[in-house]
């Protein structure tokens, strides 16, 4: 069942034409990124927004979700981007943080809700199915460049990584766990479910309504990640003994919960 995952090793080169290289990592991001802008204008329609909105948003938000993204990564990886400033404009060699991209897309989203005059968590509700879902796929770019996996495993879905993509410290080790797939999985059902509330509620999608959704998708994912950092290798700064992305998540859930219980007087 698990033979394509474990006997497969991947490269990162979809087709070279010429000089140019298109990458696995960038064709599987804008696979994500049309399949987010897909659901969310079909999702416009049970929230009584406008497409042209819709449209609007996701231009800005793929712009600045990218480059928040790019930021947000570079601030982990300061002393390799400093040394090699060269790569700094090479995403499609991977090296965009979901993070970055999520309080870039806030941000954007605050904006924009004040020039439409449109209720923020409206317009995040119905952004945040399109981008678990997005997730969902763009994270088999991560598998094809050989990054981003997890400890060492023996279980028959553990995915074979190059000796020269291997850390170090497990140099000897050939397979690891597939925290690509973790995640895209994880994240496939937080799309299932966000998207089964909606239709649930679909008659009557109030701002409390709103609101919750934005919070299960922030708190849901969240804990997602918080819990793969524990098998996750890459480098990334340590705080308290917890990975960068778990104090990101920590406050994220933290921020989930607060617009949780203020839903409640909506």
């Amino acid at each position: 069942m698990f033979s394509w995952l474990h006997n497969f090793t991947p490269e990162p080169i979809l087709v070279q034409l010429g000089p140019v290289n298109i990458h696995w990592y960038g064709l599987f991001v804008a696979l994500g990124i049309l399949l987010a802008l897909f659901i969310s204008l079909k999702l416009s329609e049970y929230f009584n927004v406008g497409k042209d909105i819709i449209w609007d948003l996701g231009f800005y938000l793929i712009i600045f979700g990218l480059i928040g993204a790019r930021v947000y990564e570079i601030f982990l990886e300061f002393p390799f981007y400093y040394q090699h400033p060269e790569q700094i404009i090479k995403i499609w060699a991977g090296g965009l943080a979901i993070h970055g991209a999520i309080i870039a897309g806030i941000v954007t989203i605050y904006f924009l809700a004040k020039k439409y005059q449109i209720n923020f968590w409206r317009l995040t509700a119905i952004i945040v199915p399109g981008l678990a879902l997005g997730q969902a796929v763009g994270r088999f770019g991560n598998w094809f460049n050989q990054e981003l996996f997890g400890l060492p495993t023996t279980l028959p879905w553990g995915i074979p990584i190059n000796l020269e993509n291997r850390p170090l410290t497990f140099i000897n080790q050939t397979f690891f766990h597939p925290t690509f797939l973790y995640e895209s999985l994880g994240s496939l059902i937080i799309f299932v479910g966000l998207i089964v509330i909606i239709y649930y509620h679909r008659k009557s999608l109030s701002d409390k309504i709103t609101m919750r959704l934005s919070a299960f998708y922030l708190f849901l994912y969240s804990i997602l990640r918080f819990l793969l950092e524990f098998i996750k290798i890459d480098k990334t700064p340590i705080l308290l003994g917890f990975r960068w992305p778990q104090i990101i998540s920590l406050l994220i859930i933290i921020a989930a919960v607060i617009i949780f219980k203020k839903s409640k007087n909506v």
